[in-house]
């Protein structure tokens, strides 16, 4: 685990533990490109798939050494997390101080005993979806599977029962309905990342396409919830 991965699990133990304190919100917080929003737009590929709890399934593979299929009772009795973190979205608005509850990624790397030359994970989610990312990116202090916002279940048009989150990124890479995590080797562009979207979604550089990308056609905004 290099030094950073380190340093994150320290600042994800402290907020486990309860002993972290709360993050100062920095006055500069909103990306370049972006606008700041006050309700959460409901985005996705034109399906929101309705899993009931006693179907869902997370299943956890590749390169780890204990591989897994979590039911709802399963996951839900895994060590809980709570954080606050921001959305920012490649179509241009985010949203800040969203309270999230679920599971953290280190839990489940833990759990599955990752193996060393697993550096990049692949989630798949229930609609037919997938994004990537590198497995460092994944192994920060606010990256989480999460089943509440705002203190309720995580509502279907958001993801629910489950969705990803890693606020350090556009939140295409936050697959919603997820329902397999697969660790590998080398990199696997999901979805959107096939689609002219950048495979490293950095809000900060505004990172939002290939070069010679252009927005792909199918990505549909609802409203908001």
């Amino acid at each position: 685990m290099t030094n950073a991965c380190l340093a994150a699990k320290e600042r994800w133990a402290r907020k486990m533990s309860g002993l972290a304190k709360p993050a100062a919100r920095a006055t500069d917080r909103l990306p370049p490109g972006q606008h700041e929003v006050h309700e959460f737009p409901v985005l996705d590929l034109g399906v929101q798939p309705r899993i009931p709890l006693d179907k869902w399934e997370l299943a956890i593979r590749g390169l780890v050494a204990n591989p897994v299929t979590l039911n709802w009772a399963q996951f839900m009795a895994l060590p809980q997390f709570k954080d606050v973190s921001d959305v920012h979205c490649v179509t241009t608005w985010s949203l800040f101080d969203v309270a999230w509850e679920g599971v953290a990624f280190f839990t489940l790397a833990e759990l599955v005993k990752r193996k060393p030359e697993a550096a990049y994970v692949l989630f798949k989610s229930y609609d037919g979806y997938s994004t990537n990312s590198p497995l460092a990116v994944c192994l920060d202090d606010d990256v989480l599977i999460a089943h509440t916002w705002k203190g309720e279940p995580l509502p279907v048009e958001h993801g629910g029962p489950a969705r990803v989150i890693i606020p350090k990124r556009y939140a295409w890479k936050g697959a919603k309905w997820v329902r397999e995590i697969v660790f590998l080797e080398h990199d696997q562009p999901g979805h959107w990342e096939q689609r002219g979207y950048s495979n490293t979604a950095d809000p900060w550089t505004e990172d939002r396409f290939a070069p010679g990308g252009a927005i792909p056609a199918g990505w549909r905004v609802t409203g908001e919830a």
